[in-house]
C-alpha cells in the first residue's frame, strides 16, 4: 500500500511502539470531513468487536433521535417508560451521563446463560428482574461508567418503539448507516467467515479464543445483542458513524436529527466536578485523556474495552477512529492505555505541519 509522507510517519510510530501491545492497529483520520490518514499497522483483520462503541453508535443514536422527536426529554424518569423500575426517581439523562449510581458491571450471565432459555422476551425478563434491584445501586457523588445504566436504556427504547432492540437497531441502521456492514451477530451466529474477524480473548467461560463472538459475557448470554456492547464492524464503519456524528453536528446532511438536538447531545452535560460526560459522549479527562493531550476540551467519542475507539474534535474538525484487539493478549493488558493517546497526539501533529 503507497502511503503519504505524513502517513508513513505515522505508520514509523506505531510499528515501533505496538511490541507486547497489541497484535495490530488500524487508524483512519479525517480533518475537514477529507480522508487525511487510512493505515493497518501489524496484524489486523476486516471486522474488529467494537465493544462499548456500541453506547454511542447504536444506543446513544436512537436515544437522540427518539428524543428529536419529542418522544422523551431530559426531565423524564426511568418509570415513565419502564413503570415497575425500582428506582422512581431516576433520570433517563443519569443513565446517558454515568450519574445514575447504578454499579459498573455485574455477571448476569451466571443467571443467563445456563439457563437454557432461547426465547428472547423471556431472556429480556430475566434480565430485567436482575437489573431491577436497590442492590445494584452504588452510592457516590461521582460520575461512575456503568454498562448497567446502558442496559436499562434498552429497556426504555423497547418502551418507547414498541419493538425489540434487535428490531430498534435494524431502523437506526436504516437511517444513518444503510451501506455500512455494522451489525450485531444475532444469536451469537456470525455474519462472515470466522478468519475474517480479529480474534479477542481466550474466554474462560466459554473455552476457546474468540473471532466474531462478542467478548462481553452479559451481551453473549443475551444472544450477542445489547445496548452496551455487540457490534461488530470495519474501520470504514465505525468512520462511517464518526462522519455521521460530524455532519449532524454542522448541520450540513439530513441525517433525521435536527443540528440542534446534536449539539444539544455533544455539550458538557454534568460539572467537571463530577465526571467527563456528555449525554452518551465521553469527553477528554483533565488526566490522561484517551484522545491525547491535543484535542480541545468541546470533543467528544467514546472507546472500546477490546481495544477500540472514536474521538472527535469539534474546534478543529478532525475525526480519528482506532480499532485493534489488544484483549487478545489478555484483558489485563494495559499498556493499549498508553498507545492510545499517542497515536491521536501524533495524528494531531500531523495534521497541524500539512494545514
Amino acid at each position: 500500500m503507497r502511503y503519504t509522507s505524513f502517513e508513513k510517519s505515522i505508520f514509523e510510530k506505531i510499528n515501533n511502539a505496538i511490541h507486547d501491545v497489541t497484535p495490530g492497529v488500524q487508524v483512519q483520520a479525517y480533518h475537514g470531513g477529507r480522508q487525511i490518514c487510512d493505515l493497518s499497522v501489524g496484524l489486523t483483520h476486516p471486522y474488529y468487536d467494537l465493544a462499548s462503541l456500541t453506547k454511542i453508535i447504536f444506543t446513544q443514536q436512537a436515544m437522540m433521535t427518539a428524543f428529536d422527536k419529542g418522544q422523551w426529554n431530559f426531565e423524564n424518569k426511568v418509570v415513565d417508560f419502564v413503570p415497575n423500575f425500582f428506582d422512581k426517581e431516576m433520570k433517563v439523562t443519569s443513565l446517558l451521563t454515568h450519574t445514575s449510581q447504578l454499579d459498573w458491571w455485574k455477571p448476569f450471565y451466571l443467571d443467563l446463560s445456563g439457563s437454557g432459555e432461547q426465547d428472547w422476551s423471556i431472556k429480556r425478563q430475566r434480565l430485567f428482574n436482575l437489573l431491577n434491584s436497590p442492590t445494584n445501586i452504588k452510592a457516590s457523588d461521582k460520575a461512575v461508567y456503568s454498562d448497567l445504566g446502558f442496559l436499562v436504556l434498552g429497556f426504555i427504547l423497547e418502551s418507547i418503539h414498541q419493538k425489540n432492540l434487535l428490531e430498534v437497531w435494524t431502523d437506526i441502521k436504516g437511517k444513518f448507516y444503510p451501506h455500512s456492514t455494522l451489525d450485531f451477530n444475532a444469536n451469537n451466529v456470525r455474519l462472515f467467515d470466522e478468519n475474517q474477524y480479529a480474534p479477542t480473548e481466550y474466554c474462560q467461560v466459554r473455552k476457546k479464543v474468540l473471532r466474531g463472538e462478542v467478548h462481553d459475557e452479559n451481551t453473549w448470554s443475551m444472544g450477542g445483542i445489547s445496548t452496551h456492547a455487540g457490534l461488530f464492524g470495519s474501520i470504514d464503519d465505525v468512520s462511517t458513524y464518526g462522519l455521521t456524528m460530524r455532519s449532524q453536528l454542522q448541520g450540513i446532511a439530513n441525517y433525521s436529527v435536527r443540528q440542534k438536538t446534536a449539539q444539544s447531545f455533544a455539550a458538557r452535560a454534568i460539572p467537571e466536578t463530577v465526571g467527563d460526560w456528555a449525554m452518551g459522549y465521553m469527553l477528554p479527562s483533565r488526566q490522561n485523556p484517551s484522545c491525547g493531550s491535543s484535542f480541545s476540551p468541546t470533543s467528544i467519542g467514546h472507546t472500546g474495552f477490546t481495544g477500540t475507539s472514536c474521538w472527535y474534535d469539534i474546534k478543529t474538525d478532525l475525526l480519528v477512529v482506532i480499532l485493534s484487539n489488544r484483549v487478545n493478549y489478555g484483558r489485563d493488558n494495559k499498556a493499549y492505555i498508553q498507545l492510545r493517546p499517542q497515536i491521536h497526539n501524533w495524528v494531531y501533529e500531523g495534521v497541524r505541519k500539512i494545514i
